[in-house]
């Protein structure tokens, strides 16, 4: 394996009240949503930690100084997400591995407590013998992506944030004939129902 070909790239919002789990928020309060992204993150943080790849951490806003923040460590390089949605800043994230001759590129964010570091692997593994890797959200969507180069019409001019977001790039990928494979179904944390579902609910509603 040669390590300096895979990328690992993680997502991340800047971790700021009101900005961050805005559904959860709606029933919990921003306050209390900020704590859970923070969770969320520090989980994201550990588990990526030793994944056999390089990582980059993209923030949504602009790349924080703080000593306290969870990614600012020699263990994550940091960069600044570009793009008009969340489907041109996901392929600039892409292209840019790719540009630095990356060719096997695992992309998460940071909404999936049940993701493990095994998975991850297994994305990295499954993308030695496929073009791309897709980790199944329980709300349709999906919690990771992989790719040996980037694919346009996987990202742009989409609908994001829909139900039929994983349907739909499965579905692309087969118009392009490109060989995919798909990890376990895996829940993110975005409502408070799927707070509730999660193993972070540990007080009563």
């Amino acid at each position: 394996m040669n390590k300096s070909r895979r990328l690992l790239i993680i997502l991340t919002k800047n971790p700021e009240a009101g900005m961050v789990k805005t559904r959860l928020a709606r029933s919990i309060g921003n306050e209390k949503a900020l704590e859970v992204y923070e969770t969320l993150r520090c989980h994201t943080a550990r588990i990526t930690a030793h994944v056999q790849a390089e990582r980059i951490v993209y923030y949504s806003s602009f790349i924080p100084t703080s000593t306290n923040n969870i990614f600012l460590t020699s263990t994550f390089n940091t960069a600044l997400q570009q793009g008009n949605d969340f489907g041109e800043r996901m392929l600039h994230t892409i292209e840019n591995g790719c540009a630095k001759s990356f060719n096997r590129i695992v992309l998460i964010g940071t909404d999936c407590y049940e993701l493990t570091t095994e998975i991850i692997e297994e994305a990295f593994t499954l993308l030695e013998d496929s073009d791309a890797v897709i980790g199944p959200a329980t709300d349709g969507g999906f919690y990771l992506i992989g790719m040996r180069r980037p694919v346009p019409e996987i990202f742009l001019n989409r609908q994001w944030s829909t139900s039929s977001v994983l349907e739909e790039s499965v579905a692309m990928m087969q118009k392009l004939h490109i060989r995919y494979q798909l990890l376990q179904e895996l829940s993110d944390i975005d409502t408070y129902d799927d707070l509730k579902k999660s193993a972070l609910w540990t007080c009563k509603p």
